[in-house]
């Protein structure tokens, strides 16, 4: 599953390249991906309108439209974006695209008696699972739809503090691995990056939260930050190469410690990385770096 890092990538990568333009055309091919409203709603009410910019809350992106309309969507685990020439083949399992034009480019175009260029552009949306979502929400519309009014704290901001998360966590049971992926604490982490923070603390996963000590909260307050911010860096990708690769080479494999390396040296003492499962999701950790 695409996780905050991999989220804003996306975001970085296509928001700058459809800024601005017209969704001159709405195509839903599987009308379960459209979550609010109904798909024939959604198609009709997005056309013409004009893109104004994109944002991205925990791990969903919303496209922003001048009308204050917004276009919310949570790629789950296998979901796409690519921003594609028109005439550009299909990928697998493309379920929405958008048509876009950019509108002042037509009107100098007709007011100089020219030919309007064929380079419209599409926005496509695809998913082999068919878990991704897509929410409109028209401006004057609460959204009691998509659940991201209860997202917790960004990790990026300055309210990822020792205190806040003791205030949360500090009282629970469950492993500090789960509390962690709980997105009404902090939004975006999954089970890739919560391995990397809780290796790069030196807090074992399968830790009950409640047994963390006053030191060990203000390491993680600073760890968190540290590393969905350095991921987000090592994770940059041109438009051009994310376009030839399909979206999907701009994962951060290279330059993960832990996850996905059980069995494997621990980068820091050398001494096997070891798997377990906590709370249903598969966790690595160093059994020396992170003794429990």
């Amino acid at each position: 599953m695409p996780e905050l890092p991999e989220v804003e990538t996306i975001k970085r990568v296509i928001e700058p390249q459809i800024k601005g333009l017209v969704i001159e055309k709405v195509t839903v091919r599987r009308p379960e991906v459209v979550a609010h409203p109904a798909a024939d709603a959604f198609c009709s009410t997005l056309t013409n309108q004009v893109i104004s910019h994109m944002e991205r809350r925990g791990k969903f992106l919303i496209i922003v439209l001048e009308s204050g309309d917004c276009i919310i969507l949570h790629l789950r685990m296998t979901g796409g974006l690519l921003l594609t020439p028109t005439d550009d083949p299909e990928e697998k399992h493309t379920h929405i695209v958008f048509r876009l034009k950019n509108q002042a480019k037509q009107a100098i175009l007709q007011k100089q008696d020219a030919p309007v260029a064929k380079g419209s552009l599409e926005l496509r949306f695809s998913d082999m699972r068919r878990f991704g979502r897509f929410w409109l929400i028209p401006k004057d519309e609460t959204d009691a739809y998509s659940g991201i009014h209860k997202l917790g704290v960004e990790p990026l901001t300055e309210l990822v503090t020792a205190e806040y998360l003791h205030t949360r966590l500090g009282k629970r049971k469950k492993t500090i691995k789960e509390c962690l992926l709980d997105q009404g604490v902090v939004a975006g982490i999954g089970n890739i990056y919560s391995d990397e923070i809780l290796f790069t603390a030196g807090i074992h996963p399968a830790r009950p939260a409640a047994s963390l000590n006053a030191k060990e909260w203000e390491t993680l307050a600073a760890v968190i930050p540290e590393r969905i911010s350095y991921f987000i860096e090592t994770n940059k990708i041109s438009a051009e190469d994310y376009l030839q690769t399909k979206g999907r080479d701009y994962r951060n494999t290279p330059f993960l410690q832990v996850y996905g390396h059980a069995g494997s040296p621990c980068p820091k003492c050398s001494q096997t990385l070891c798997r377990m499962v906590i709370g249903t999701r598969s966790s690595v950790y160093c059994p020396v770096c992170q003794k429990i």
